[in-house]
């Protein structure tokens, strides 16, 4: 039996949901919007020349943010902060870290084929899976503040909008100044991220509940 807070703090439930319609909408319509397409149009013309390519140390900063979301420095991500769920006494957090963190990457994985979307000519690139984990992370790690933290339903959203705003700003400036997406993509992320969380903290809290 898991014992413990529910992954999804009560607090934080409506502002988690709310993030979650929008960012799923947001999905949709980029998804829609640039599907097939291989050129810069829009608002990738008009944010693009402000970050793209970045040289000296600017790119290593890129380079360490996107580790991140490497095979390798993903899986140290979720190692570290599931453990510090668990050090809380939050096993609940730690399989929604671990749950929504799959549920992410799979699901960006399996609609870049959909949208058909390619960057320099040949490599499939909406939504990017890299922010998408950016901000999964950043949406259970803000779950865990707020509970941790026993903040007030004010406080709770604005820690859960700051951090996901953060993470994924971070992880989507990365990956446009090193060239692997379009700034839409990283917001295609994003939006996939917070509509996945929401679900899946719901799953884990109903799947693990007490009878």
């Amino acid at each position: 039996m898991i014992t413990g807070p529910p992954a999804v703090p009560p607090r934080a439930r409506i502002p988690l949901w709310v993030l979650g319609a929008f960012g799923f909408l947001v999905a949709l319509v980029l998804g829609v919007r640039y599907a097939g397409t291989s050129h810069t149009a829009g608002l990738d013309a008009l944010l693009l020349p402000a970050i793209d390519r970045v040289e000296g140390p600017l790119w290593y900063l890129a380079t360490a943010i996107d580790f991140a979301g490497e095979p390798v420095g993903a899986v140290v991500v979720i190692a570290l902060f599931g453990w510090v769920c668990l050090r809380h006494r939050r096993p609940r957090t730690a399989i929604l870290l671990v749950a929504a963190a799959g549920v992410t990457v799979a699901l960006t994985t399996g609609l870049k084929p959909l949208t058909g979307r390619l960057i320099h000519g040949e490599f499939l690139s909406y939504p990017s899976g890299h922010t998408a984990f950016a901000v999964t992370v950043a949406s259970v790690v803000a779950l865990l503040v707020i509970d941790v933290s026993d903040l007030g339903p004010g406080r709770a959203a604005s820690v859960l909008v700051g951090l996901v705003a953060f993470a994924g700003l971070a992880m989507g400036w990365a990956e446009v100044a090193l060239g692997a997406h379009y700034p839409t993509d990283t917001f295609g992320g994003f939006g996939v991220a917070v509509a996945v969380v929401p679900v899946v903290g719901w799953a884990v809290d109903r799947l693990t509940r007490r009878d």
